[in-house]
């Protein structure tokens, strides 16, 4: 029996576990399908408050880890592919093997971005793709950028990103937008924006940093290459929240709902931080924070079952 359980390792999964750890909790931390999360494929992190000249994401994973196991904090490799919250203590199943019993459980299993699906994306993920304009868009410094999508978060990347860029284009498949009016007016009126219609995406190009991308049309079946030195793919993300459909509340895109100041789900003992109920801000120092007071809630909720 653990008094703590904690789903995924990224800097929510991680904080939580730093924090349960030195309350003397002995937290177990499952890794789940992507140890790290995002922060894995992600070169530079220059906006994590305490790194003056920046970190690399997969170093400051490392750190993190490495803090909490410090502290005491149990790690185990596996995906968890079964859960049973119906009772205290939770049932959690491991790679459809074990099973382990917890007081509390939290939940930090992400968002995962969603990509095109193309080699050359994954190869130059880092080396110019990104998918996380706040994150990356400093780069980009008086460079033309492509912005892939038609939606509220394709426009949102692709103004945020003209505070940088000396030209932004956004590419989108269909003739018109899935953006709300507000968002594309924004868009439409930014004079450092562009757009390609009716546009699929074939190849990004380049060998160790971005240099353009293919396109499609999708009415002539032609394609061309468009100049540029970063790619931002804008379709959306997906909380990894499947394993908890029909168990947890959910609002309509899947992200766990917790209760207001709280991280706290429907279910007592339950609780959520990260990516895997904000679909805001998504941004490591927002997730770590949320991890914090996932970890204190949880602290909170054992004392009280005393």
């Amino acid at each position: 029996m653990h008094n703590v359980v904690i789903l995924g390792s990224g800097p929510a999964g991680l904080t939580a576990a730093l924090y349960t750890a030195r309350a003397n909790l002995s937290p177990v931390l499952i890794d789940g399908a992507q140890p790290g999360g995002q922060l894995t494929i992600t070169t530079d992190v220059e906006n994590y408050p305490g790194f003056p000249n920046g970190i690399m994401g997969p170093q400051l994973i490392m750190d993190m880890r490495a803090q909490a196991e410090r502290f005491g904090t149990i790690f185990r490799q596996g995906h968890v592919t079964k859960v049973d919250l119906k009772q205290s203590p939770f049932s959690i199943t491991i790679d459809d093997e074990e099973t382990i019993q917890a007081k509390t459980l939290i939940i930090s299993t992400g968002a995962s971005a969603n990509l095109l699906g193309l080699p050359s994306e994954s190869r130059l993920m880092g080396h110019g793709v990104s998918t996380c304009a706040t994150c990356d868009g400093f780069f980009f410094r008086e460079k033309e950028i492509v912005v892939i999508g038609g939606g509220d978060s394709a426009m949102e990347e692709a103004t945020f990103l003209t505070k940088f860029a000396s030209k932004v284009t956004i590419i989108h498949r269909r003739d018109s937008l899935r953006a709300s009016k507000i968002m594309q007016e924004r868009a439409v009126k930014n004079e450092k924006i562009s757009f390609r219609w009716n546009a699929g995406i074939d190849e990004m190009l380049g060998d160790d940093l971005v240099t353009g991308i293919r396109v499609r049309d999708v009415n002539t079946n032609q394609t061309d290459d468009i100049p540029c030195e970063g790619i931002f793919v804008a379709i959306g993300h997906t909380p990894n929240t499947s394993l908890f459909t029909g168990i947890l509340d959910m609002d309509d895109a899947g992200y766990l709902i917790t209760k207001p100041h709280s991280s706290a789900t429907n279910t007592p003992g339950v609780f959520a931080a990260g990516d895997v109920q904000d679909s805001h801000y998504r941004q490591a120092i927002t997730a770590a924070g949320s991890g914090c007071m996932a970890a204190l809630d949880a602290e909170r909720f054992l004392e009280n079952q005393e």
